[in-house]
Protein backbone atom coordinates (compact mmCIF):
# COMPACT_ATOMS: atom_id res chain seq x y z
CA UNK A 1 0.00 0.00 0.00
CA UNK A 2 1.61 3.57 -1.26
CA UNK A 3 2.62 5.44 2.06
CA UNK A 4 0.29 8.20 3.39
CA UNK A 5 -3.48 6.68 2.88
CA UNK A 6 -6.31 5.60 4.64
CA UNK A 7 -6.10 2.01 4.93
CA UNK A 8 -7.34 1.19 8.33
CA UNK A 9 -11.36 2.55 9.89
CA UNK A 10 -11.37 1.85 13.54
CA UNK A 11 -14.59 1.56 14.77
CA UNK A 12 -15.69 2.22 18.53
CA UNK A 13 -17.69 -0.50 20.46
CA UNK A 14 -19.03 -1.23 24.17
CA UNK A 15 -19.64 -4.56 22.46
CA UNK A 16 -17.80 -6.14 19.74
CA UNK A 17 -19.93 -9.45 19.70
CA UNK A 18 -23.31 -7.25 19.06
CA UNK A 19 -21.42 -5.77 15.45
CA UNK A 20 -20.27 -8.26 14.50
CA UNK A 21 -23.41 -9.87 14.25
CA UNK A 22 -25.04 -6.95 12.82
CA UNK A 23 -22.55 -6.29 10.04
CA UNK A 24 -22.38 -10.14 9.56
CA UNK A 25 -26.57 -10.07 8.98
CA UNK A 26 -26.28 -6.74 6.90
CA UNK A 27 -23.61 -7.28 4.51
CA UNK A 28 -22.52 -10.64 4.73
CA UNK A 29 -18.96 -9.63 6.49
CA UNK A 30 -17.17 -12.35 8.19
CA UNK A 31 -14.62 -11.53 11.68
CA UNK A 32 -11.60 -12.79 12.88
CA UNK A 33 -11.27 -12.12 17.22
CA UNK A 34 -8.25 -10.48 18.51
CA UNK A 35 -9.34 -11.13 22.51
CA UNK A 36 -12.94 -10.35 23.47
CA UNK A 37 -12.70 -6.54 22.78
CA UNK A 38 -11.47 -6.72 18.95
CA UNK A 39 -12.47 -7.89 16.10
CA UNK A 40 -11.28 -7.27 12.27
CA UNK A 41 -13.66 -7.76 9.17
CA UNK A 42 -12.97 -9.63 6.14
CA UNK A 43 -14.81 -8.51 2.94
CA UNK A 44 -15.81 -5.30 3.83
CA UNK A 45 -12.92 -3.72 0.53
CA UNK A 46 -11.12 -1.39 3.39
CA UNK A 47 -10.32 -2.90 6.42
CA UNK A 48 -11.87 -2.40 9.59
CA UNK A 49 -11.88 -2.85 13.72
CA UNK A 50 -13.89 -2.88 16.29
CA UNK A 51 -12.62 -1.89 19.19
CA UNK A 52 -14.10 -2.92 22.34
CA UNK A 53 -11.59 -1.77 24.60
CA UNK A 54 -12.67 0.95 27.65
CA UNK A 55 -9.07 2.64 27.56
CA UNK A 56 -8.13 2.42 23.65
CA UNK A 57 -12.11 3.11 22.20
CA UNK A 58 -12.11 6.39 20.30
CA UNK A 59 -15.27 8.57 20.58
CA UNK A 60 -16.01 8.21 16.76
CA UNK A 61 -15.24 6.08 13.77
CA UNK A 62 -11.48 6.47 13.55
CA UNK A 63 -9.45 6.92 10.25
CA UNK A 64 -5.99 5.11 10.25
CA UNK A 65 -3.50 6.40 7.92
CA UNK A 66 -0.30 4.00 7.00
CA UNK A 67 3.11 5.59 6.71
CA UNK A 68 6.55 4.28 6.99
CA UNK A 69 7.94 6.57 9.09
CA UNK A 70 5.88 6.61 12.03
CA UNK A 71 8.50 9.34 13.98
CA UNK A 72 8.68 11.66 11.06
CA UNK A 73 4.62 11.92 10.94
CA UNK A 74 4.39 12.60 14.39
CA UNK A 75 6.88 15.58 14.10
CA UNK A 76 4.64 16.51 10.76
CA UNK A 77 1.11 16.34 13.24
CA UNK A 78 2.83 18.44 15.26
CA UNK A 79 4.51 21.37 13.14
CA UNK A 80 1.16 21.62 11.16
CA UNK A 81 -0.79 22.26 14.73
CA UNK A 82 -2.02 19.05 15.38
CA UNK A 83 -2.26 17.16 18.80
CA UNK A 84 -1.09 14.13 19.78
CA UNK A 85 -4.34 12.60 21.58
CA UNK A 86 -2.63 9.28 22.53
CA UNK A 87 1.77 8.86 22.09
CA UNK A 88 3.08 5.96 20.12
CA UNK A 89 2.38 2.48 21.16
CA UNK A 90 2.73 -0.94 19.81
CA UNK A 91 -0.30 -3.36 18.90
CA UNK A 92 -0.53 -6.59 17.07
CA UNK A 93 -0.57 -5.17 13.79
CA UNK A 94 2.52 -2.55 14.45
CA UNK A 95 2.78 0.68 16.09
CA UNK A 96 0.59 3.47 15.76
CA UNK A 97 -0.60 7.09 17.60
CA UNK A 98 -3.93 9.05 17.31
CA UNK A 99 -4.31 13.08 16.98
CA UNK A 100 -6.59 15.49 16.16
CA UNK A 101 -6.16 17.87 13.52
CA UNK A 102 -7.31 21.88 14.25
CA UNK A 103 -11.14 20.92 13.69
CA UNK A 104 -11.48 18.58 16.35
CA UNK A 105 -10.88 15.58 13.99
CA UNK A 106 -9.59 12.30 15.51
CA UNK A 107 -7.44 9.93 13.20
CA UNK A 108 -4.52 7.82 13.65
CA UNK A 109 -1.08 6.84 11.86
CA UNK A 110 0.24 3.55 11.77
CA UNK A 111 3.11 2.07 10.58
CA UNK A 112 3.05 -1.81 10.23
CA UNK A 113 4.71 -4.52 11.62
CA UNK A 114 7.07 -1.78 13.22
Amino acid sequence: MAKNQVTYLELPTEDTAVLKAFYGQVFGWTHQDWGSEYATVHGSGLEIGYNGTEDGRSKAPLPMVETDDIAAAEEQVRAAGGTITVPTFAYPGGRRFHFTDPAGNELAVMQPGA
